[in-house]
């Protein structure tokens, strides 16, 4: 019974192998139906945050002046947009709209005693029009807010409010957007992006109105400002985030998601959703790399819009105090520069195919017959993970397989997302793993069969090796577009999970391989290893391998930083290749690959360098588990680390030959 168990886990690979043919063929028209969708929403939008050119504007001579200028110059560079916060009392006064006192400042002003039981806010309007339009915002927001309002008149009948709360309480509370200043940015052609913070009891009815009055004046997008989307706080009580998300359809008005934030806002997620996804995502240049050189911030602008999909730019600015030249600066000048100057931010954007004009969601293409498709991707990637594991356990090959599918149905019932994110993970380790496996393999096979090969025998099957090796994983690929082709992963609303564990568990499972399954029986290489003294050697090389495996882990991922030089590289390849390929794979893991192959045909313990060759084909898995990144720019930026990889691999081998025979010819003579 044990031999017939053993002889049907054997014979079932070929199964295994035929199943993940298919789930790779059923895989591809879900990856077609994501280039469909990528093909989409081709424009970028310029947005700049109004509240800074305010802030910058206050230390000029003449501010009204200033604004009215840097608009027009920031619309000729190309900036269309204007993000605008909600109006505090702080930021009316510095519009020039209304000026704002306390109980002392008035007392001192009127020439009165300050009523000793009395804390208020005391507001005056600088000029009609404010009192017409701006007025009624503040009643109406503070009477909302339970705070008492009355009529106030100063220095000669000019019109004010009295706020019965103390100064620093009253200027915090957000106000509607300034009427006038929409009013006016709207006559100089720019868009709205108003930023709505959740800091105030949702109120339907103010929202209501407010959401009517954005759709008047041409507003669709809206960007949250804080941790949470508006209606998030009080959702639990009121479902405020479906009646938001009613209101948004309603008046057509879509959402911004900000690119790389510390934690998702809170409610983001479940608006999006509601919304049918009509989400742009956005890249905020911050205040201090306002100031970073031109051609850096046109670079970024340029990368952002092709390789991550981002179609939105927000622009920082603030004034800063500068020693040296004794005056307050700003970055105005270079981040117009950076637009349309020596950066040429715009024109590479274009270059690149995008349209200079307001952002769109992706149009989604789902084909009736994807969720179908979708399941032949489960099947494969449940067989793709059972080949793995039936080269380490080959008793579990069948189990592991019928396992996986119950559980793969369990998941699909309990929670999907997580079904498709831990079998996108385990696929994308499981194929290059078995890949290198099989060129492990081949090499065995290959040195009992030829013992001796020449030199350039070995080149063209280290280079055919690489190719075969280089298909098998990515098999993957296919698989892990099916599985995580979902808009929410393009908008980074949902990740690729275990990017950690990608970069580490092949590296560890082939080395494991290796050492105990290559040739001769496991259970005595386990039993030789477990016996073997503990040297000084082995101590030292085991922290040298734990040091070297930290930094690689740091590196992996965005967090990592990158120094000068390595940035310098980095933008020589994206000049020269347009996509850059990755570093570790063309100039590391695939020259090693190659190398080890060729070194392994005659010296045995050669094959050890196939442990770093891993590292490449697990990273060309990686590249397209960024989904975010359109297809295209995957596929182009593997198939050139590819090719680099393998020239370099080549340079390597020539120079290998030529060291191995100087040492062969002058090694003699050293002996001597």
């Amino acid at each position: 019974m044990v031999q017939n168990w053993k002889r049907w886990n054997t014979a079932a690979r070929k199964w295994l192998w035929i199943l993940v043919v298919l789930g790779v063929a059923a895989a591809l028209p879900v990856g077609y139906d994501r280039l469909q969708t990528e093909s989409t929403s081709k424009n970028v939008e310029l947005v700049f945050d109004y509240r800074d050119l305010l802030d910058v504007a206050a230390y000029q001579s003449k501010p009204q002046d200033f604004v009215s200028e840097q608009l027009d110059r920031l619309k000729e560079a190309g900036v269309i947009s204007m993000a605008l916060y909600e109006s505090t009392l702080d930021e009316l006064v510095k519009s020039r709209r209304i000026s704002v006192y306390d109980g002392q400042q008035v007392a001192d002003l009127t020439g009165t005693t300050v009523s000793p039981n009395e804390n208020f806010t005391y507001v005056s309007f600088l000029n009609e029009e404010s009192a017409t339009l701006i007025k009624p915002i503040i009643e109406e927001t503070y009477t909302r807010l339970g705070i008492p309002v009355r009529s106030w008149q100063f220095d000669r009948g000019v019109d004010g409010l009295v706020l019965e709360t103390p100064r620093s309480n009253a200027v915090i509370k957000p106000l509607s957007p300034d009427p006038i200043t929409i009013g006016m940015l709207r006559e100089k052609g720019f868009n709205i992006v108003p930023r709505l913070s959740d800091s105030l009891p949702y109120d339907q009815a103010y929202m209501e109105k407010l959401m009517a009055y954005f759709a008047e004046n041409g507003v669709k997008r809206i960007l949250f400002e804080g941790d949470s989307a508006r209606g998030f706080n009080d959702n639990a009580d009121l479902k405020s985030l479906d009646s938001f998300g009613e209101l948004l359809n309603q008046h057509g008005i879509g959402l911004v998601a900000i690119e790389n934030i510390k934690r998702p806002q809170k409610g983001f997620t479940k608006l999006a959703y509601l919304t049918d996804y009509n989400v742009t995502r956005i890249y905020s240049l911050s205040e201090r790399d306002a100031n970073l050189e031109p051609e850096v911030i046109g670079e970024r602008f340029a990368l952002a819009s092709k390789d991550r999909n981002i179609r939105m730019f927000y622009l920082n600015a603030e004034p800063s105090r500068d020693m040296t030249k004794a005056s307050v600066t700003h970055p105005l000048d270079n981040l117009i520069d950076s637009l349309t100057g020596s950066g040429q931010a715009i024109k590479q954007i274009e270059d690149n195919g995008f349209t200079m004009g307001p952002a769109e969601p992706f149009k989604v293409t789902d084909s009736s017959l994807q969720r179908y498709f979708k399941l032949g991707a489960v099947v494969g990637a449940v067989a793709l993970i059972s080949l793995m594991i039936s080269y380490y356990i080959p008793f579990l090959t069948i189990a592991a397989f019928l396992i996986g599918l119950l559980g793969s149905a369990g998941l699909y019932v309990l929670k999907p997302t997580l079904l498709e994110q831990a079998l996108a993970l385990f696929a994308a380790i499981s194929a290059p793993t078995v890949a290198v496996i099989l060129a492990i393999r081949k090499v065995n096979e290959t040195q009992q069969s030829i013992p001796e090969m020449s030199s350039g025998r070995r080149v063209t099957h280290s280079i055919v090796l690489l190719v075969k090796t280089t298909i098998l994983s990515l098999a993957a690929v296919p698989i892990v577009v099916a599985l995580l082709n979902n808009v929410t992963y393009m908008l980074v609303l949902d990740q690729f999970r275990g990017v950690s564990l990608l970069a580490a568990a092949p590296i560890a499972l082939i080395a494991i391989y290796v050492v105990l399954y290559r040739g001769g029986s496991t259970y005595s290489s386990i039993l030789k290893l477990l016996k073997a003294p503990i040297s000084l050697t082995w101590v030292i090389a085991a922290g040298i391998v734990a040091i070297v495996g930290w930094y690689y882990l740091t590196r992996t991922g965005n967090a990592g930083s990158v120094s000068s030089i390595e940035m310098t590289f980095r933008t020589f390849l994206e000049n020269t290749f347009g996509v850059r390929p990755r570093n570790k794979e063309f100039l590391l893991a695939h020259p090693m690959m190659v190398l080890g192959v060729f070194l392994s045909f005659k010296y045995r313990h050669a094959v050890y360098l196939l442990i770093i060759g891993v590292m490449g084909q697990l990273s060309m898995v990686g590249t397209f588990t960024h989904i975010h990144t359109p297809l295209y720019i995957s596929a182009i930026r593997v198939v050139l680390g590819l090719g680099l990889g393998l020239i370099i691999g080549l340079i390597a081998i020539l120079v290998w030959q030529v060291a191995e025979r100087i040492w062969k010819r002058w090694s003699p003579l050293l002996r001597q």
